[in-house]
Order: C-alpha cells, then sequence, then structure tokens
C-alpha cells in the first residue's frame, strides 16, 4: 500500500507558477485548487449541506471520511477540565485559557458563557479524559501537591 504525504500552500499574495514548479521539481503531484470570494448579499447561501455543528475538540480527517482529535482543541478540553477538578471559578478558567493563548473556535476570546456552553461537551468526553494517561500524570502530579499539607 502506498502512503502519502499532504502539504498546503497558503497563498497571501499573487499566483506564483514558480512555486507549482518548485514543488513538482520536488516530487510533489498538484492534487486540488481552492478558491474563495466573498459573496455579495443577495447570494448568501439560505442553509442545505450539513448543518450540525463538529464536535468542539474534533475536526475532519484529511482524506475528509471521518472526525479525528483536533490537539489544540483537545488541549483546551483537558485544561478546562483540569481546572474544574480544581475549583476553578468560570472567570479563572477564562483568565487561565486566555493567558495562555487558546481562542475560540471562531478566534475570538474565551469568555464565562463560552466556557459554560462547554459543559456538555466536557461531560461528553470526561470518561475519555479521565482514562487518558495525561489525565493520570495530572492527577499524580496535584495529588503530590495536596500530600505535604495533611
Amino acid at each position: 500500500m502506498a502512503y502519502f504525504e499532504r502539504m498546503r500552500d497558503v497563498v497571501s499574495g499573487a499566483f506564483s507558477p514558480q512555486i507549482i514548479e518548485q514543488r513538482m521539481t520536488s516530487g510533489w503531484q498538484m492534487v486540488s485548487i481552492e478558491w474563495r470570494r466573498e459573496l455579495p448579499d443577495s447570494e448568501a447561501q439560505t442553509g442545505g449541506g450539513f448543518s450540525e455543528e463538529i464536535p468542539y475538540g474534533l475536526r475532519i480527517s484529511d482524506d475528509c471520511k471521518r472526525l479525528e482529535e483536533d490537539p489544540t482543541e483537545n488541549r483546551v478540553l483537558l485544561m478546562m477540565m483540569d481546572l474544574l477538578a480544581q475549583d476553578f471559578s468560570y472567570s479563572n478558567i477564562v483568565s487561565t485559557l486566555n493567558e495562555s493563548g487558546f481562542r475560540t473556535r471562531e478566534g475570538r476570546p474565551w469568555s464565562r458563557v463560552a466556557v459554560f456552553n462547554m459543559m456538555p461537551r466536557l461531560i461528553e468526553v470526561g470518561p475519555r479524559i479521565f482514562n487518558s494517561e495525561e489525565w493520570e500524570q495530572r492527577r499524580l502530579k496535584f495529588a503530590r501537591r495536596e500530600a505535604p499539607g495533611d
């Protein structure tokens, strides 16, 4: 079975045929070109397609056939769960997330409402998080911090 590496070039300026030639010389094959434009108000989309939002912590795989974990969003979920387990307030969780440089999926800073709206998702992924090796390491670290003051 052949394995392929994929790469995505984001074009921020004018189109350059030299980039294509350089990639092809390095053994890359062009598999798609994506175009976008701003829609005028008269052409705004009115639905159709898949209308459900992809659960936070997941993303569409490169082959577009399944959902896979999103590493950044999973770090946010783990951090939220960790801070909740330590009985942090929503305000403290928001501050910690924003100071750590995390943003919502829409690219905005976290707010108390946004964290509160994540509660159903945290309940959903809780069993997976609590059974992860990383959570066990955090639990042991937290237990060691608590132990000297017993």
